[in-house]
Order: structure tokens, then sequence, then C-alpha cells
């Protein structure tokens, strides 16, 4: 089942089951995929492929952590709450990330099959990282490993 169809699903489960925050979570999601596929409409695409999802996903993810910090700093408890629940809706259809000693190997891995040997060579490592790994890899985490690992 695609993520499209997984939104669907979920969407009406939460409705039956009459949990107001999950269906507004799933709403918010379905949203800004539709968002995202209109504004692919110009270059001749219907629906964004699924990587094109999962990186919206994040970018959901990672601006509600964002948006968590600020309400720590503001002391505003109830938004951090709601944010927070946001956040694991939306980390319930990501893929599993790797954990730390699989991302290193990954790394390894990587630096190993471009040749890489010096901090220049760090978009080569970077792009294959991406090409092999991009669903289940926070290229975020992964730059200073990638940079240390090259002796930058």
């Amino acid at each position: 089942m695609g993520l499209r169809d997984a939104f669907t699903q979920q969407l009406k489960v939460a409705m039956l089951a009459k949990d107001a925050a999950r269906v507004s979570a799933l709403r918010m999601v379905t949203a800004r995929l539709k968002d995202i596929d209109i504004a692919a409409r110009p270059k001749g695409i219907d629906q964004v492929p699924e990587e094109d999802i999962v990186a919206m996903l994040r970018g959901m993810v990672k601006s509600r952590r964002e948006s968590v910090e600020m309400y720590r700093q503001g002391n505003r408890p109830e938004l951090v709450a709601k944010e927070e629940a946001e956040i694991a809706v939306i980390e319930g259809f990501l893929p599993q990330q790797m954990d730390a000693a699989a991302t290193e190997q990954a790394v390894i891995a990587a630096v190993a099959e471009t040749g890489a040997s010096t901090i220049k060579d760090m978009g080569r490592v970077m792009a294959a990282l991406k090409a092999k790994y991009a669903a289940t890899l926070d290229m975020a985490k992964v730059g200073p490993l990638v940079k240390a690992r090259l002796g930058g």
C-alpha cells in the first residue's frame, strides 16, 4: 500500500474512532500533499512520487520540532504537546531510520565505493548515500560523519 492510500485509510480509521487530534494531523498531511501535487502540475506531474512524499513528511517533522523548541522557550506546554502529537502521527508513516552503527557502516561503504579521499569528494559521497539510502538515512546527520571520515 502506498503512502497516499495509507493516509486515506488512517484518516477513515481515526474518524471512526473519533480521534480528533489524529484526524486533524492527517488532514493537515493530506492538504500539504495536495499542495505539492498542485505545484507539480506545471511540470506535467499529476501526483508526486513516494520519495517526494517522504521528503515532505520529513520537512513537516523538522518544522514541528523547531516549533516545539520555540514553544518550550515560550513556556507553552499545551502547544508543545500538540506539536509532539502531530510529530508522532507523521513519523508513523516514515520508514524506520538507520541506527548509528548502520549509518556509520553506510558512510564507510559509500566512501570506499566512490573512492573519496579528501573533503573535496564529499559531494560524491553524499550523492551516493542519498541515491542508496534516501528513505532511511537522515542526510543532515550524515554530513558531519562524512566530513569527519574525509578529514574535514
